[in-house]
């Protein structure tokens, strides 16, 4: 059993690799054994670094590129109490049309709901490309039984969802119960099949330290998740430059292990055009150019999409529009 992140090789060691891989989840122990004999994370270290290269700077062409790309990842999303079915209608339309007065601006990649409001944004989006994702797993807390947890995956499914986002049981997690969160992952997985795309959110404020945060994203990415998201917004500490590089780092050595490819969505907290930018060159220079596409990377920041839009009219007209010039969310 590898203690270790194992490194990159030719076919048949990938396919070595691949099963070595599948031991560590065979029992608790085995999984424990794989998870505390990762690297440690150098908290000091990562942090510079998520830092350092958040201090790029760019050209106006290269910036242009940027907030095109930015907005082609937004999971544009309404996760309230209060959300209504014209809501729901409203923010497909804005997904559809970011900037009504200019039909170059690109679609955002996904319109995120909740699964009761799945069959209306499926209706509002027939015939565009703008995906339907939608919370489930009793979002955002994640305490409810599995079968519960199972039920609202495939209601959300049957409704349309291509995209389910779940959340791992946090308090299985920092109690150690490590192959259980690992098996409900699987789980859901096994409900999303070949009809949904699977996110699994980490809740990352909630899990204390880096080496949580390098732990649960191999869980995720051992269970078959097809993303690894940061959270659901929905607590005080979301999405960080530090927590996401920390995330492409693992998506990274994953891929060098397997030759599978994971996604990462950060969530929370991310409302700026200079944020969205800061984000993408984490990518581009911890991952590389293959995730640099919506369908490997997301950004889960509804407020982002206006400034993103502001600043993209100020550099087609040379003025700053204000708020006032586009729709609120």
């Amino acid at each position: 059993m590898p203690t270790t992140v194992p490194a990159p090789g030719n076919d048949a060691d990938a396919a070595g690799r691949l099963k070595d891989l599948a031991d560590v989840t065979a029992s608790d122990s085995t999984l424990r054994r794989f998870l505390h004999g990762l690297p440690g994370v150098d908290a000091v270290g990562l942090e510079a670094r998520a830092a350092s290269l958040g201090t790029r700077s760019i050209k106006a062409t290269s910036k242009a590129y940027a907030i095109d790309l930015a907005i082609s990842m937004i999971d544009l999303t309404t996760l309230e109490g209060a959300d209504t079915p014209g809501k729901v209608r409203a923010l497909a339309a804005k997904a559809v049309l970011p900037d009504p007065t200019d039909r170059t601006t690109p679609r955002t990649a996904a319109v995120c709901v909740y699964p009761d409001m799945v069959a209306t944004a499926k209706a509002a989006l027939a015939g565009t490309d703008v995906k339907v994702a939608s919370v489930a797993t009793a979002f955002p807390a994640g305490r409810a039984a599995l079968p519960v947890k199972l039920a609202d995956t495939r209601d959300a499914i049957a409704a349309g969802a291509d995209e389910i986002d779940m959340v791992i049981d946090r308090g299985a997690f920092l109690a150690g119960r490590y192959l259980d969160v690992y098996d409900e992952i699987t789980a859901v997985k096994a409900e999303c099949g070949d009809k949904a795309r699977l996110k699994v959110i980490f809740e990352t404020g909630e899990l204390s330290t880096y080496d949580n945060i390098r732990r649960a994203s191999w869980i995720g990415m051992l269970a078959g998740a097809d993303f690894i998201k940061t959270s659901t917004g929905k607590v005080a500490v979301n999405a960080t430059p530090a927590n996401t590089l920390l995330m492409l780092e693992a998506v990274r050595d994953f891929r060098a292990a397997t030759g599978v490819q994971v996604g990462v969505k950060p969530a929370g907290g991310i409302r700026t055009t200079k944020d969205a930018i800061k984000f993408l060159v984490l990518v581009n220079e911890t991952v590389g150019e293959e995730w640099l596409d919506n369908t490997w990377f997301r950004f889960g920041a509804s407020s982002l999409l206006n400034d993103l839009l502001m600043q993209r009219q100020k550099l087609a007209t040379g003025r700053y529009s204000g708020p006032d010039y586009v729709t609120v969310d």
